[in-house]
């Protein structure tokens, strides 16, 4: 996979406007990530709902976001899933990954969010969520650090903190979990561990 290129936006000013404070400000707040929230569709998987003959739903999944995942869980920092929909296939996508907070069928995203730091006594601060879309819009503005996808919806990227330069289930998950181990300076000690 090649380097990661991220856009760091800001709810105050346009892309063209941002200061270098302003870009310190984004990478100390996803260097005090704890836990990272993550919709489904449309941000871990391409948005596209697949239906079969025989009712059966099938989703797709980048196997980079699922690498970026657990490198971002080797470094102590948590991962979670909040989605709108319920599926099986997310449940199994979940376990093989060892994501254990798994939040299904909830379209309110932030009173799933605020029920899940509470749960997990994690401060607001220390939370990154990534959405693509309006349901996300309100987890996005509360988390410490709001993430969006290159083709996530154009009000949402205009209220995020970063966005991917990759699409939503391209490797857009990758890019997010890299750009907080980049921040942390944990991103060298955790490919180096891939080393002969």
């Amino acid at each position: 996979m090649a380097p990661f290129i991220y856009t760091i936006c800001s709810k105050r000013v346009s892309h063209e406007a941002i200061t270098m404070s302003e870009t310190n400000s984004v990478e100390d707040r996803a260097a005090a990530i704890r836990l990272l929230v993550l919709d489904v569709d449309g941000v871990l998987s391409n948005g596209l709902l697949y239906y079969g003959n025989s009712e059966e739903e099938t989703k797709s999944f980048h196997i980079a976001d699922g690498l970026g995942i657990k490198m971002l869980m080797s470094s102590g920092v948590d991962v979670g899933i909040i989605t709108g929909r319920s599926s099986s296939i997310v449940e199994r996508r979940a376990a093989e990954l060892g994501i254990q907070h798994l939040v299904q069928g909830r379209e309110d995203k932030l009173t799933a969010l605020l029920s899940l730091a509470d749960e997990l006594q994690v401060d607001l601060q220390n939370i990154a969520y990534m959405g693509d879309d309006l349901p996300d819009l309100g987890a996005i503005q509360k988390a410490g650090l709001g993430l969006t996808v290159a083709n996530g919806d154009s009000y949402v990227r205009q209220h995020a903190d970063w966005q991917s330069s990759r699409d939503g289930g391209q490797g857009a998950v990758r890019e997010a979990c890299e750009f907080i181990l980049h921040c942390r300076g944990d991103l060298d000690t955790v490919r180096e561990t891939f080393l002969a």
